[in-house]
């Protein structure tokens, strides 16, 4: 019965393989830079564009308090239950490690009973206002991948705002606000993510949704990064090819979900009323129990691994690129200028890779022939699937021991879209691509590309035949990316 049943479900599996083999049900996660294909030439590499792995980025942070003197115990102090504001017999003490709540406490391991947390001081010295800023610091761009989450062991604070850093903590900028009130403490209108659209996406919003005082099971604070992404990739994040060309056509929207550094600016606690009870000021403090940041190290598509040496996250680059987010081209690979991988054309991308210096050639024999001086790639429109390639004619060049320069050979100057190199000379390009390295499209020669001309990234399989085979292997949650 078992092997039936293992036979049906394979037979459905090749079924539909066959029909969506142009769709993948895996939109590509970049998890390969480079693979051994084999040619007519034999086997050589083909390169990709690549990332590493997402990760909890809370492993590698550094955190600073300002003031630094403000979480609580130095000098030991009581402090009230977090159900019962007016039992105030509990004790913070920096100098009793079970008594103590330092700030690695937001970062250690969750699940266990009571649950551990950084605590402040109490605001003793009201009315003068208790402000603490997090400041959590990577000395490393990266970048976002889900929700940053915010668990408060006390009530969630009735201001607070998110900020970010691309300078490494040099300027700030502000990612959301959180208030009881956004009107009165921020003059914004409240809104929510819901209220947002792939044209306001990154529009900065203060929400009341999260910011309300003593109420059981309102610990939590989110910054929405999913729910941004479901603007494009649908409310599964399904459709990661639309998410993935947004982020590479547009900088903006890639930069924002970029950071190095996020502080958190914990403006004014929970009071839970109108006004401050001055008779129990033990009542208020912040208390964090847990930090969650996911992400993965920015290497601009040319790296899978980014390792963590010296305190230090460092990419280890491929494509003959080099520096903390492979962000130049190595010595002697400065043949043109460096370039970010690219998402396009889905799903492998293109890697963008350093080709080497030209520094002495020698004329040829025989020819004066034009030979192509590749010195950019870029996506020059968004519709554009393949980058273009721009290109410099010159009358003659000289080719070192009167050999002529290769047009492509497999290993650096690759033919892109799938086409393959026959004998160094030129390029073998699918019916759809043309160009020098197949770079181009061909319908664009005619004018013709369009939503109608099937050409392009290819639009998702049917969801007919997506919805039996997710039953049967149990894959209906959201993507990874």
């Amino acid at each position: 019965m078992y092997l039936s049943r293992f036979l049906s479900i394979h037979a459905l599996w090749v079924t539909v393989s066959s029909v969506m083999q142009p769709y993948p049900l895996v939109w590509g996660h970049y998890d390969v830079c480079k693979t051994q294909i084999y040619t007519e030439e034999g086997k050589v590499w083909d390169y990709m564009a690549c990332q590493p792995e997402s990760t909890d980025m809370t492993k590698y942070l550094k955190v600073k308090l300002d003031p630094p003197d403000i979480t609580c115990g130095d000098p030991p102090e009581t402090f009230c239950a977090m159900g019962n504001p007016y039992m105030c017999n509990n004790e913070c003490d920096a100098s009793t490690p079970e008594l103590a709540h330092p700030p690695e406490l937001m970062f250690d391991f969750e699940g266990r009973h009571p649950s551990t947390f950084w605590q402040s001081a109490t605001w003793k010295e009201y009315p003068k206002p208790l402000q603490v800023n997090i400041t959590l610091s990577w000395s490393k761009t990266i970048e976002l991948t889900d929700n940053i989450v915010i668990t408060f062991e006390s009530g969630r604070p009735d201001q607070m705002i998110l900020e970010k850093s691309l300078d490494y903590g040099r300027t700030w900028q502000p990612y959301q606000y959180y208030a009881t009130d956004c009107l009165d403490a921020f003059h914004m209108d409240p809104k929510s993510v819901k209220d947002l659209s792939q044209h306001t996406v990154l529009e900065i919003i203060c929400t009341e949704e999260y910011s309300t005082g003593y109420m059981t099971n309102s610990k939590i604070i989110h910054f929405e990064i999913k729910d941004r992404f479901a603007f494009f990739a649908g409310p599964w994040l399904r459709n990661m090819a639309s998410l993935y060309g947004q982020l590479d056509t547009t900088k903006k929207l890639r930069d924002f979900f970029t950071v190095t550094d996020l502080r958190i600016r914990l403006l004014r606690p929970a009071v839970g009323e109108i006004f401050v009870d001055e008779l129990h000021l033990a009542r208020y403090f912040y208390a964090i129990s847990d930090i969650k940041v996911h992400g993965r190290c920015k290497c601009n598509l040319h790296a899978t691994v980014c390792v963590y040496d010296n305190s230090k996250l460092t990419c280890e680059c491929e494509h003959n690129t080099t520096g903390p987010d492979c962000g130049k081209c190595k010595k002697n690979y400065q043949g043109r200028p460096w370039s970010p991988g690219s998402y396009l054309p889905i799903p492998k991308g293109t890697a963008n890779t350093c080709i080497p210096s030209i520094s002495s050639i020698g004329n040829p024999p025989k020819f004066n022939r034009i030979w192509p001086n590749i010195s950019s790639l870029e996506v020059s429109n968004p519709k554009q699937v393949a980058p273009k390639l721009a290109l410099s004619t010159v009358s003659s060049v000289q080719v070192a021991n009167h050999k002529r320069a290769n047009v492509c050979d497999n290993e650096l100057l690759h033919c892109q879209n799938g086409g393959t190199c026959h004998n160094n000379v030129r390029c073998l390009c699918p019916a759809a691509y043309t160009g020098i390295l197949c770079e181009k499209l061909r319908c664009e020669e005619s004018g013709s590309c369009g939503s109608d001309s099937g050409q392009g990234a290819p639009s998702r399989g049917s969801p007919a035949l997506l919805l039996p085979l997710a039953a049967l292997l149990g894959t209906a949650g959201p993507l990874a990316i």
